[in-house]
């Protein structure tokens, strides 16, 4: 079998992350990036490790260029409308992979996937968080009824603040598409996913009390939320709730998921990669799995997830398959975002139908 040729499009912090992903996939290869910032264009080429990769300052050279058979989109969240629709007019048989969000408005998001519609090479949602052991496994044990019927999903992410970024363009919410769409897109198509069903309110409260308040830039003061609670009605009567703190660091896990059904609770924990199973007639005798997916071959920065969608993406192209995670998928975990900031800028619950078209 040839070697599968990537190209990536942003070379910073999550570019890179797929460029050592890629380098752990036999019968992968990075052959071209493009950045425009130099820092971040050498940082990628040293890598990747190849006399051979082209170099270019821009995207639309790299996709003159071609000799590509997919391209990654790892540019900030701002500039993925853009490089997303010369991405999909170019070479129709090219593959794509968009990092999370997909874009920052939900006009964006569906400019794209009008583009994306009727193209030979398939093109998927980057919402890894979906493959991260401990998280799969829920998912799996969800699926095979050990909750029975969804009515809760309660998902925490105690965390650390927002890591620097090239030009600072995450410390404001014009670019990032704020707090609950840059960062919270995971965990609402982790909602999504799990209850099966369509949002149909949300409810949230949230502020920016600790974080980045003592920057400046250009005499501009960062705008981004570092905590929020978010509520989430669905159409078939189960809810979600999502508690964001993002200054706390003193958290044993990153992310607790727990799903109740009408029979049991399946719980997951990150990065203890502990799952439990409880059992409404057996109380307090839950069972705990610590989950170890042997697939794993690079760990990176999200514990295996991205390495894993990286072998789902590949296996759908050489299998002529369609994607597991959709740009749909994508549109709904931005809109969600939206309209959480809405609610908390508004003081009600906000109806998707108000920010879908």
């Amino acid at each position: 079998m040839s070697e599968f040729k990537y190209g990536v499009i942003g070379t910073g912090m999550m570019g890179i992350e797929h460029i050592l992903n890629i380098a752990a996939i036999d019968g992968a290869s990075v052959a071209a990036i493009a950045d425009p910032h130099e820092e971040s264009r050498q940082a990628a080429a040293a890598a990747v490790g190849s006399d051979d990769l082209a170099v270019f300052h821009d995207h639309t050279s790299l996709l003159e260029h071609g000799n590509v058979d997919a391209v990654v989109v790892a540019s900030p969240n701002m500039t993925h409308v853009d490089v997303l629709s010369d991405v999909l007019r170019a070479d129709d048989d090219v593959h794509v992979l968009v990092e999370k969000p997909l874009c920052t408005t939900v006009e964006d998001c569906q400019q794209v996937i009008d583009l994306a519609e009727s193209r030979s090479g398939i093109v998927w949602m980057g919402l890894e968080y979906r493959y991260k052991p401990s998280i799969a496994r829920l998912i799996a044990e969800v699926e095979a009824g050990a909750a029975g019927p969804v009515r809760m999903v309660a998902i925490r992410e105690h965390r650390f603040p927002f890591l620097p970024k090239v030009g600072d363009w995450n410390r404001f919410s014009r670019n990032t598409g704020g707090t609950l769409v840059e960062k919270c897109c995971h965990f609402f198509d982790l909602m999504n996913l799990i209850i099966g069903s369509r949002p149909k309110t949300v409810m949230a409260s949230g502020a920016q009390d600790v974080n980045h308040l003592d920057e400046e830039y250009e005499g501009e003061v960062p705008d981004i939320l570092d905590n929020a609670f978010v509520v989430v009605d669905y159409e078939n009567g189960s809810r979600a709730m999502l508690d964001l703190c993002m200054f706390a660091e003193g958290s044993l896990n990153e992310q607790e998921i727990a799903v109740t059904g009408d029979t049991g609770k399946v719980e997951a924990f990150v990065p203890q990669n502990l799952v439990r199973l409880g059992r409404r007639t057996e109380g307090r005798q839950v069972r705990e799995i610590v989950v170890d997916d042997d697939h794993v071959v690079y760990q990176g920065l999200h514990e295996g997830s991205s390495y894993l969608e990286h072998i789902d993406f590949l296996g759908a192209i050489r299998e002529g398959a369609s994607p597991k995670v959709t740009l749909d998928d994508g549109l709904w975990s931005v809109a969600m975002g939206v309209a959480g900031h809405r609610s908390i800028e508004e003081g009600r619950a906000v109806a998707l139908s108000e920010v879908m078209r």
